[in-house]
């Protein structure tokens, strides 16, 4: 289902997830490894975060074909406690990773109440609230963290030394939206920065420094700089737990010791993530848990909106709302993504 205007086109939720399992299919992975992954990057289009949804075909399809990002990895999961699982991920692709950890925390999550995987040798793993979705539906609070290139400067300092290490909270709702927060570390991502530049547009000044430290709204500028942290001092010191839970805790790369994928596509990132996940079934029935839920949600929306146009919201709720109108109406998806998915999908075997 393709729209008449020449910028955007809509497909099928069904349509996008088949057509990327094949493209990755045809980068090299197993097929039933591309389905988890398409499964990701098509659930970050839904919810409208396109620049970690489908269009990461293009740096993960680049890797892939490089040799910096291995496409049929053995990725090994040790159990190290009885809540607790370490992640070997054997350099492959970072959804497909991402969904093994999820896999083995909700797993152990089942056994003890909570559960606990800690993920290294993996990459870019998408946004984190799908991984968050899939945890809440089935009756998992979790935190899920990533460390990732370095593009923050220490606080005070003058050169990038940390990422933007991405965490994301999510609550189950029992019959209604879950709570879903996923956010990264600097006050946007760079795939934004990325954005404005290729449509030649500037930046707000709050989202990024040039060379020098200095405030730009100068895309070009800011990607030969830094990014800004959310909360000054206080995001630097987030920033920094992210990491080491997801880098160092994980035995994954650290700081300066991730490599750019950017910069050196054909060497494997050594990213690390967590996965901390509570199992609320644990807690209450889910009756009780829907009530709270409920009444949660309810105390903050019965706050009176300073600005009638902009009424208080829940973490989360754009973005299921968007998950269920393109659900609905079919996700608009760049031509330029859709033709370069076409592209890979035609070198996948037949049978794939």
């Amino acid at each position: 289902m393709e729209s008449t205007l020449n910028t955007v086109s809509r497909h099928s939720e069904a349509e996008l997830t088949q057509l990327g399992t094949r493209a990755f299919t045809g980068l090299g992975l197993r097929p039933q490894d591309a389905a988890q992954v398409a499964a990701i990057l098509v659930t970050a289009d839904l919810f409208g975060l396109g620049t970690h949804g489908l269009g990461r075909i293009e740096s993960y399809g680049e890797r892939l074909l490089v040799g910096g990002i291995k496409p049929r990895p053995d990725i090994v999961v040790q159990k190290v406690a009885p809540a607790l699982c370490k992640v070997d991920g054997d350099n492959g692709i970072g959804p497909l990773v991402g969904m093994r950890a999820l896999q083995a925390a909700m797993e152990a999550a089942s056994e003890c109440g909570v559960g606990v995987a800690l993920t290294r040798g993996s990459n870019h793993f998408g946004p984190i609230s799908p991984y968050s979705l899939i945890a809440a539906e089935a009756g998992f609070a979790s935190i899920i963290g990533s460390n990732a290139t370095t593009t923050i400067a220490p606080w005070g300092g003058s050169d990038a030394r940390l990422g933007n290490s991405p965490i994301g909270f999510g609550v189950p709702h029992p019959g209604g939206d879950p709570f879903l927060l996923d956010m990264a570390m600097s006050v946007v991502a760079r795939a934004k920065i990325r954005n404005a530049l290729k449509r030649g547009e500037s930046i707000p000044d709050t989202w990024a420094t040039d060379a020098r430290g200095r405030p730009t709204t100068d895309p070009a500028a800011a990607l030969d700089g830094f990014l800004l942290p959310i909360g000054g001092h206080k995001g630097y010191g987030l920033a920094l737990m992210v990491d080491l839970f997801a880098g160092l805790l994980s035995d994954a790369a650290y700081l300066t010791h991730v490599k750019s994928w950017s910069d050196a596509p054909e060497e494997p990132q050594n990213l690390g993530h967590f996965f901390i996940l509570i199992d609320t079934r644990r807690l209450g029935s889910t009756q009780w848990l829907a009530q709270r839920m409920s009444d949660f949600a309810a105390i903050l929306h019965g706050s009176p909106a300073a600005d009638a146009q902009q009424p208080v919201i829940v973490p989360g709720e754009i973005e299921l709302s968007k998950l269920q109108r393109q659900r609905r109406d079919g996700i608009v998806l760049d031509p330029a993504t859709y033709e370069r998915l076409q592209q890979h999908a035609a070198r996948a075997p037949m049978a794939a």
